[in-house]
């Protein structure tokens, strides 16, 4: 299961490579990402 997640966000092209140079915005990418895709998946199931 974590390696799907991982491989789901990397599809994301700001998060494929490390650009921030601040952990808090590079945290704040990966926490919108994780966010737009659980929105997706459960908008494909309803």
């Amino acid at each position: 299961m974590v390696e799907r997640f991982f491989a789901w966000i990397n599809r994301s092209r700001r998060l494929a490579k490390d650009f921030e140079g601040i952990i808090a915005s590079a945290e704040a990418f990966l926490c919108a990402a994780s966010t737009m895709l659980l929105i997706r998946r459960l908008a494909r199931h309803t």
